[in-house]
């Protein structure tokens, strides 16, 4: 079990962009001490943890076995399911908000994974989801594997930003597309592994978080779900 402290956590690259994550939850409001929470994908904890350390009701899941022995071995008893993002063990009108990050993107089965998340979530209740942008992913995910197609496997849902408003709209969703900064020492230094010296260059003389925002390299989505 791990003795980090929330600023430890927020800062380790073991949790992805974990600082730009809880920015935008803190920036939209929405999620309060009344909230009954789902975080959909928990990999090694670190949301599930902080979220729990602030007083939060919030559950995980989680389809990964490994991923959920590990993120218990550091936190201790998070409560988190092993299940898909298209199976969720919950009844209908389960939580107030669903929480997902860069999980959409790895869901191949996007439609049934949003139906499923409509399901479990109150109406008027939120859906807050990152995941990265199409047009940019596809660029760096080529240079990072070294390959036109073997990253596809993977992230195999990427979306455009019409792309995924179209889809969240026929999910009976009604998004709106927040502009969070992810320009985070994680993201430098993911930047650095992967593109090198001349990825950070770029990268300051085209700052990602002042793209506009169908360029961004990641979106961050309200979607409310109405009645």
């Amino acid at each position: 079990m791990t003795d980090g402290t929330p600023a430890d956590i927020l800062q380790s690259p073991e949790f992805g962009n974990l600082e730009a994550n809880v920015n935008f939850i803190d920036e939209s409001g929405l999620v309060t001490k009344t909230s009954r929470v789902l975080e959909i994908g928990t990999g090694r904890g670190g949301m599930l943890h902080l979220l729990r350390a602030r007083g939060y009701d919030v559950h995980g899941v989680e389809i990964s076995a490994e991923r959920v022995a590990e993120a218990q071995g550091r936190f201790g008893d998070l409560p988190i399911q092993l299940t898909s993002g298209t199976a969720l063990p919950f009844p209908d009108g389960s939580f107030d908000i669903v929480l997902s990050f860069d999980v959409f993107e790895h869901i191949r089965e996007s439609d049934a994974h949003l139906a499923e998340v409509r399901r479990v979530l109150r109406p008027g209740g939120w859906y807050l989801l990152q995941t990265p942008n199409k047009w940019t992913n596809a660029i760096f995910e080529t240079i990072r594997w070294r390959s036109f197609t073997r990253w596809k496997r993977d992230h195999c849902s990427l979306h455009t930003k019409k792309q995924l408003r179209r889809r969240l709209n026929a999910a009976g969703f009604r998004p709106i597309f927040d502009e969070v900064n992810v320009v985070t020492p994680f993201f430098k230094s993911k930047v650095k592994q992967y593109l090198g010296s001349p990825g950070l260059f770029i990268m300051a003389v085209i700052n990602p978080d002042r793209l506009p925002s169908p360029l961004r390299t990641n979106f961050y989505v309200r979607a409310y779900r109405g009645d």
